[in-house]
């Protein structure tokens, strides 16, 4: 996998390091307990709910987390090895972020890291009366062009009911196929749909798609804020995850920007993804630089952002308790850099990268081999990030956010 943190011989899996997800959490081994794992366990169950944000097709399939010393199948003959080498791996190193996948639940992430996913191109999500429904639909998709829109309620999938289901086990059912892996593309899904009175099902074929983890919307002009004036021009930039090609997509979106408007980076919910992703999205508003530094063993390594970047407009960071890992990581350094002011409240508190290392039977193992500073030399692990504006519980963290853009724009 190309555009990661680590430098090693390619094809092999540890070319892969990244920032594990928090939010698409592998089979794991736990070991301890803390709010944080906590947290996994609960993503990984799939007990996902709409503060969360919308749960797409493209996500990683959940997979259910066992408990330390699962590594060897109650099956298994005495005189056999661990059935699944990377479990046991993993039970014993005591690292807390690790993680373990068969050989197909990893080849179905490496997937989803690429951007690349088979489905109809929806994101759904649970609505306050236990039901769900379309949060998105992607542009040109089999979806988009059967006329599924956005707010249609999903009531069954291949005659499934979804009603009190978690949205993970409904887009289990969007994605078919075997666990893991997902139906093929042209295999055939009938939706169960409705549209206020109007009930129907739709038979679409899955395609091959990409995930669009960057989302632009405009926002109108805010009241007036405490020095009169307004945050007008202001566009919600949303970074949804970092897949590959996510930084080259948030330059683009941020170059089609109005040279003159404030933008809002919205990081909330997002649970980190490629490193070297991350690192690309902070070349868009950095002139090169320092983005992170991390150990990997005995070795320091450093990440820099391109020069080039745009350093002219307005910038404030939106954050939340689900701001992770690879997105902490560039909130903390837009922070340190001065580049922008980071509005929210305390991140989840991820600062370490793993590695996978794959294992004689094919299974993958993840293991912690160091932890992230930023370049003004915090780490994050535990603590999180704080911001340098907290909302407070009742405030809207959005409208806080236009305030301080209104600000930056005055001075500026």
């Amino acid at each position: 996998m190309s555009g990661t943190s680590k430098f090693v011989p390619h094809g092999s899996a540890r070319a892969e390091a990244r920032v594990l997800e928090g939010g698409r959490r592998p089979r794991r081994i736990l070991r301890g307990t803390g709010l944080t794992l906590v947290f996994a366990v609960v993503l990984a169950a799939g007990a996902v709910t709409e503060s969360w944000g919308d749960v797409t097709e493209g996500d990683a399939a959940p997979v259910s987390p066992r408990p330390a010393g699962a590594g060897v199948r109650e099956s298994a003959p005495p005189h056999q090895d661990a059935v699944h080498d990377a479990e046991e791996l993993v039970s014993r190193s005591g690292d807390r972020w690790a993680a373990a996948y068969t050989a197909r639940e990893y080849a179905g992430l490496r997937q989803s890291l690429d951007g690349r996913y088979v489905g109809v191109g929806v994101s759904v999500r649970r609505t306050g009366a236990d039901r769900v429904e379309i949060a998105r639909v992607q542009p040109g998709s089999p979806a988009a062009k059967s006329g599924v829109r956005a707010g249609d309620r999903l009531v069954a999938v291949d005659g499934t009911g979804t009603e009190g289901r978690p949205v993970t086990d409904v887009v289990a059912l969007l994605r078919g196929g075997a666990p893991g892996e997902g139906a093929p593309p042209g295999s055939r899904v009938v939706l169960g749909l409705a549209r206020g009175s109007l009930q129907w099902e739709e038979r679409l074929e899955r395609a091959r798609l990409s995930v669009e983890t960057v989302t632009v919307t405009p926002l109108a002009a805010a009241s007036p804020g405490a020095a009169g004036h307004s945050a007008a021009g202001v566009t919600r930039v949303r970074v949804d995850s970092f897949t590959r090609g996510t930084g080259e997509e948030l330059r683009r979106a941020v170059e089609g920007l109005p040279p003159d408007g404030g933008i809002l980076l919205d990081l909330r919910g997002n649970s980190g993804g490629l490193v070297a992703e991350a690192a690309e999205a902070a070349s868009v508003f950095l002139d090169g630089g320092l983005v992170a530094t991390y150990g990997d063993g005995d070795t320091e390594r450093a990440l820099y952002a391109r020069p080039g970047g745009n350093t002219a407009s307005p910038l404030v960071v939106l954050v939340d308790g689900g701001t992770m890992s690879a997105a902490e990581l560039l909130a903390g350094a837009l922070q340190d850099r001065g580049r922008a002011v980071v509005v929210g409240t305390r991140t989840f508190g991820k600062g370490s990268v793993q590695e996978p290392r794959e294992q004689p039977d094919g299974s993958v193992a993840e293991l912690t081999v160091g932890h992230y500073t930023t370049p003004g030399g915090r780490t994050f692990e535990e603590g999180g990030l704080l911001p340098d504006l907290e909302v407070r519980p009742g405030q809207d963290a959005q409208e806080e956010a236009r305030t301080v853009l209104s600000g930056l724009a005055t001075r500026s």
